[in-house]
């Protein structure tokens, strides 16, 4: 990943997104370089957190500046933790930025429309990027551990191959800033969802058990792998090394802070 700062507003990258910059725009946010006060200090995207609006689309305004893109351009997900992916078309421009949004529990959008710039929101669960450079076309969504589970990351993938005809093997994907392992304690009721999921070859590499009964759980190891069941290659997939529990004077994390933030942001769209 790579650490970008304009205008006070510091941001991040992936370098496999950034070697197609010419055909796509993307950033994942810090908390840095808003207008936001308080638990939400200072780039907070949620007017649920206890937000003004203005803040919050002040904050879009600096954020989109400091990137090279428009706000109005703007389309955002409704997230719920389902792994439903809508398909965002012209008429979607604006919604949830200066146009109110008229659909619900959206945890994944794909595009193809020049201009648009996809937005989905994390405070701890992880940011999936895809990047379809054949047929211009990509996909953003958000996956906690029910997101993870019942596989988002394979669902934008589906819905891009019959949406727009993406091949899975030219798909460049990203997995962002979230919570990572060590940060991450689950119970047992958790863990068995991930055992349904996967083949138990893969357990070692999901999670460890602790001595009082709880798990470390590996989201983004079972994200990498989920985009590897969709047809992704392996050298194709970036990994963040960025955990939001770790970080938290740059980063939102619910764990970390008990509650008390705000909501971060990745931003994918293809340029106009």
């Amino acid at each position: 990943m790579q650490e970008h700062e304009k205008n006070g507003v510091l941001y991040f990258t992936f370098s496999n997104l950034d070697q197609v910059s010419d055909i796509f725009v993307h950033a994942f946010s810090s908390r840095l370089g808003g207008v936001s006060t308080g638990d939400l200090a200072t780039m907070n995207f949620s007017v649920n957190r206890g937000d003004t609006k203005e803040n919050v689309k002040e904050n879009y305004r600096r954020f989109a500046a400091a990137v090279g893109f428009r706000a109005e351009n703007l389309v955002c997900s409704d997230q719920t933790h389902t792994n439903y992916v809508r398909v965002v078309t012209e008429a979607d421009r604006g919604k949830g930025f200066d146009r109110e949004k008229d659909y619900h529990d959206v945890d994944g959008l794909v595009t193809d429309v020049p201009g648009l710039v996809l937005v989905t929101y994390y405070a701890d669960c992880v940011p999936l990027f895809f990047a379809d450079p054949v047929h211009r076309a990509v996909g953003l969504s958000h996956s906690g551990w029910r997101g993870t589970v019942s596989d988002i990351a394979g669902e934008t993938v589906k819905v891009m191959r019959e949406t727009y005809g993406t091949n899975p093997a030219d798909l460049l994907g990203a997995i962002g800033p979230s919570i990572c392992q060590g940060c991450y304690e689950v119970s047992e009721d958790v863990i068995l969802e991930f055992q349904k999921r996967y083949e138990p070859s893969l357990y070692p590499l999901l999670y460890t058990e602790k001595p009082n009964g709880k798990y470390q759980l590996n989201l983004w190891e079972a994200c990498r792998q989920n985009m590897l069941c969709a047809g992704l290659l392996p050298g194709h997939i970036q990994v963040t090394d960025l955990c939001t529990g770790c970080n938290p004077e740059i980063l939102f994390s619910h764990r970390a802070s008990k509650g008390h933030r705000g909501n971060l942001a990745g931003f994918l769209g293809v340029r106009g």
